[in-house]
C-alpha cells in the first residue's frame, strides 16, 4: 500500500509538471499539453485574423492564448488590438462594449508588463513610449465609460514620454480632454494651470511633428490639429490676457531665476498675443538676463517699441544686441532698425551715424542706402538759393543709384524714388546764373556735406 501511494504521487506530480501554462511558469508556450494547445490556438486565431473574422478569432484561440501564454508571440498583442477594436465597433450592447474596451486596455497593459521579455525574441522591438501612444488614444476612442482623470493621466504621460515625436492625434486628444476637465471645474486652479501647460507643450510639439513630416495626408491632418489645439484653448476661456496676467504676474517674480519656466511663460503669452502684459515683459527680461543673446536682446528692443513706444529702452536692448552679435549682416540690420527709430524722432545725425555703421558691416545693404537718400532729401536745404538747394537732390539720386548697384533686390523701389526726386532737381537755366552746367561738380554743404555732379 505504501509503494502504491508513492507511485500515485509520482504520477500526479509528473502530470502537473507536464501540463503547465506559460503564465504560471514564465515560459513562452507553457509545457506539455498546454504548450501544444497554445501553438494550436495561435494557428487557429491567426487564420481568422487574416480573413478579418475577428469574432471567431476572439472566441477560438486568441483569448485563451492571451490569458494563458502572455509571452508566446508578439502577435497576441498586435492581433489583439485589431480584434478588440473591431468587436467594440460592431457591438451594440453597452455591457459587451465595456467588456471589449476593458480587454483592449488589458492588451496594452500586459504588453507593457512583459515588454522586456517580448523584445528579447522580437525582430521589431518596441518602447513603452511607442505603445503608450496607441494605449492612450484607444482609451479615449474605444471606451464608452471614460474616466476623464485617467484619460488625462494616460495622455499626459504619453506626451511627456514622446515630446516632439508625439503623434498628432494624441496631442489633439490631450488638449481636448484637458479643456473638458477644466470646463467642468473652472474653480480648480490645478486644472487651469495644467491646461495652460498642456497648451504650451502641445502647441510646441505639434510644430515639431509637422516639421518632421513629408507632404501628404499625415501632414495635412497635423496642420488641422494645430488649429484644433488653439481652438480648444481659446474656447476654454483660460486664454484671457488679463487672467494670464493675474496668474503669472506673481509667479514670474517667484521664478525669476528659472529660465525654463520663464521661457514657457514667454511662449504661452506670445501665442495668445498677450505681449503687452507686464508679466510678459518681466518674464522676457528675466530670461534675457539669465541667458542673454543677440536674438533675445533684439526681441526685447522690438517689444518696447511696438508695445510700449519706449524708444530709450528699445535702443538700450538694440545696443546690447550689437555687443552680443558676431554676425556682421545681423549687426547691420540692427543698426538699420536703430536708424529708422532715430529718423522717426527727427534725430537725423544719429540716424545717419547708424546707417553708416550698417553699411560698414554690410556694404551691399541696399535699404540702408535708400534710407540715407531719404535723409538727404529731408535735409536738402543748405543755402539761401532755391536752385542751389535743389542741387542736393543730385546727391539723393547718387545714393539711390548706389543702392541699385550693390543690391539688385531694391532696384525697383530705388527707380521709383529716382523718378520722384528727378522732378525736384533744378533746370539748366536755373543754374546758369550761378555758373553751373550739366557735368559740373558741386559741393553740397550744410547737413549733407558731399560733392555731387549736376545732371
Amino acid at each position: 500500500m505504501k509503494r502504491l501511494g508513492l507511485l500515485t504521487l509520482a504520477i500526479v506530480t509528473a502530470t502537473s509538471v507536464f501540463a503547465q501554462k506559460g503564465v504560471e511558469d514564465g515560459s513562452r508556450y507553457g509545457h506539455g499539453e498546454d504548450s501544444i494547445n497554445t501553438i494550436k490556438n495561435i494557428s487557429i486565431y491567426s487564420e481568422f485574423v487574416k480573413t478579418n473574422n475577428f469574432k471567431d478569432a476572439y472566441e477560438q484561440g486568441w483569448k485563451t492564448v492571451f490569458e494563458e501564454a502572455p509571452l508566446a508571440t508578439l502577435n497576441i498583442y498586435t492581433h489583439g488590438v485589431k480584434i478588440l477594436r473591431a468587436l467594440y465597433k460592431e457591438e451594440t450592447d453597452a455591457a459587451k462594449k465595456t467588456q471589449y474596451s476593458e480587454e483592449l486596455m488589458k492588451v496594452y497593459e500586459q504588453r507593457i508588463k512583459y515588454l522586456d521579455q517580448l523584445n528579447s525574441f522580437s525582430k521589431n522591438k518596441s518602447t513603452e513610449a511607442e505603445i503608450m501612444i496607441s494605449y492612450a488614444h484607444d482609451y479615449v476612442t474605444y471606451n464608452n465609460k471614460i474616466s476623464i482623470d485617467k484619460a488625462y493621466e494616460l495622455l499626459r504621460k504619453t506626451v511627456d514620454m514622446n515630446k516632439g515625436k508625439t503623434t498628432y492625434y494624441v496631442l489633439d486628444d490631450l488638449m481636448k480632454i484637458s479643456s473638458q476637465r477644466y470646463l467642468k471645474d473652472k474653480n480648480n486652479d490645478a486644472y487651469r494651470d495644467a491646461l495652460l501647460q498642456d497648451y504650451v507643450d502641445c502647441a510646441g510639439y505639434i510644430d515639431e511633428f509637422i516639421a518632421a513630416q513629408e507632404e501628404g495626408q499625415t501632414k495635412e491632418q497635423s496642420i488641422k490639429v494645430k488649429d484644433n489645439i488653439d481652438g480648444y484653448f481659446v474656447k476654454s476661456g483660460a486664454a484671457d490676457c488679463e487672467t494670464l496676467q493675474n496668474i503669472y504676474g506673481p509667479k514670474v517674480e517667484e521664478n525669476k531665476d528659472n529660465l525654463e519656466y520663464l521661457n514657457k511663460i514667454v511662449l504661452l503669452m506670445t501665442k495668445l498675443d498677450c505681449r503687452s502684459s507686464d508679466a510678459y515683459f518681466s518674464a522676457a527680461e528675466y530670461a534675457h538676463a539669465i541667458s542673454p543673446s543677440a536674438k533675445t536682446a533684439k526681441s526685447l528692443g522690438s517689444l518696447y517699441i511696438k508695445q510700449r513706444d519706449d524708444m530709450n529702452k528699445a535702443l538700450e536692448f538694440y545696443n546690447q544686441a550689437i555687443e552680443l552679435d558676431d554676425d556682421k549682416s545681423s549687426i547691420a540690420n540692427t543698426y538699420y532698425t536703430m536708424a529708422t527709430l532715430y529718423m522717426s524722432k527727427e534725430n537725423y545725425d544719429k540716424s545717419r551715424s547708424c546707417l553708416q555703421k550698417a553699411i560698414s558691416n554690410n556694404p551691399n545693404y541696399g535699404d540702408a542706402y535708400i534710407l540715407m537718400a531719404q535723409l538727404y532729401a529731408i535735409n536738402h536745404k543748405w543755402s539761401n538759393e532755391s536752385a542751389l538747394d535743389r542741387c542736393a537732390y543730385f546727391a539723393v539720386i547718387d545714393k539711390l543709384e548706389q543702392a541699385k548697384r550693390v543690391d539688385s533686390s531694391v532696384a525697383e523701389r530705388a527707380n521709383e524714388l529716382i523718378s520722384q526726386y528727378k522732378k525736384q532737381t533744378p533746370q539748366p537755366e536755373d543754374l546758369f546764373m550761378f555758373g553751373y552746367k550739366a557735368g559740373d561738380n558741386i559741393e553740397i554743404k550744410g547737413w549733407i556735406n558731399e560733392t555731387t555732379t549736376i545732371r
